[in-house]
């Protein structure tokens, strides 16, 4: 049941970066998106076309996307909240946009001070245009295993979300477990509801390390056919709107387990760790992959 072949987003230059307090130069983050691509990652979340006002660190998401020296093969995505923030990712020569919305109404407001129902109509504007210019949507879900705010997260809540942005023209649903309180049954479960209504084939894992249940939680998933998963290259990231939520699983730990595995990434271990160490450089600390420590 598990695939042979698993497609890692790398999420490191959008959700990693952008709870880094430190401004990270545009060069920098050019040169992580361009290393990522060499390492052999096919799928790149470059940056976030939202209001600098609240997310600073992505201010220069139009110089990142348009002066990326682009590799054959690669996609390199952005996240879209509105249709203005859509105008722009277009304009700077996007392929691939992504949405989001979150499971838990508390975390919504928190998030994008909205209630589930209003969010779904404020990106609906955003995948109608990306439909009209063959752009490829992703829709991510927060809070899939649970809410800083509200706590337990009804499964229902997530299906029924999932439904909606499926219908609405999203290709591909990222489930993520925003604070990392999930364990694996909980997760495979969530999983199991999902994929009743949304295609197994069109979801993806996105699982934050906050407790070091993410490799399990991932392990527990691809056991039902799972083979989309996100990570973030040393573990970078975080969320701004939700307290003590670390980063997301690293992509080093990711693609290490998944070859011992015997499972193809097309991803050169030994350059991600190189990328990985560089970023971490950038921020002068060490990596925050196991992994690359140990080796």
């Amino acid at each position: 049941m598990i695939a042979k072949k698993i497609q890692i987003v790398e999420v490191g230059p959008r959700d990693g970066l952008q709870n880094e307090k430190e401004w990270v130069r545009t060069e920098t983050k050019i040169a992580l998106i361009e290393k990522l691509a060499e390492a052999g990652i096919t799928k790149i979340e470059t940056a976030s076309f939202v209001s600098p006002k609240w997310v600073p660190q992505m201010r220069d998401a139009f110089e990142v996307l348009s002066g990326i020296e682009r590799r054959p093969g690669v996609t390199y995505s952005v996240l879209t909240p509105n249709l203005k923030g859509f105008e722009r990712a277009l304009e700077a020569g996007t392929t691939e946009v992504a949405v989001f919305g979150a499971a838990s109404e508390a975390f919504s407001q928190k998030n994008i001070n909205c209630s589930i129902s209003e969010s779904v109509e404020r990106f609906r504007p955003v995948v109608a245009a990306a439909q009209k210019n063959r752009i490829r949507v992703r829709g991510y879900i927060s809070c899939v295993l649970g809410c800083p705010y509200q706590g337990e997260v009804p499964v229902d809540m997530v299906v029924n979300l999932a439904a909606q942005m499926s219908e609405m023209g999203c290709s591909e649903i990222s489930l993520g477990d925003t604070i990392g309180i999930g364990t694996p049954m909980q997760a495979k479960n969530m999983m199991e509801s999902v994929a009743e209504k949304v295609p197994l084939s069109n979801l993806a894992l996105h699982f934050h390390d906050t407790r070091g249940q993410a490799l399990a939680n991932i392990y527990a998933c691809l056991e039902l056919g799972v083979s989309v998963i996100d990570a973030s290259v040393s573990g970078l990231g975080g969320c701004p709107y939700a307290k003590g939520a670390s980063g997301n699983v690293a992509t080093e730990e990711v693609v290490y387990m998944l070859h011992g595995m015997g499972i193809e990434t097309g991803i050169d271990l030994e350059k991600l760790i190189e990328t990985g160490r560089f970023i971490s450089d950038a921020f002068g600390r060490m990596p925050q992959s196991r992994v690359s420590s140990a080796l």
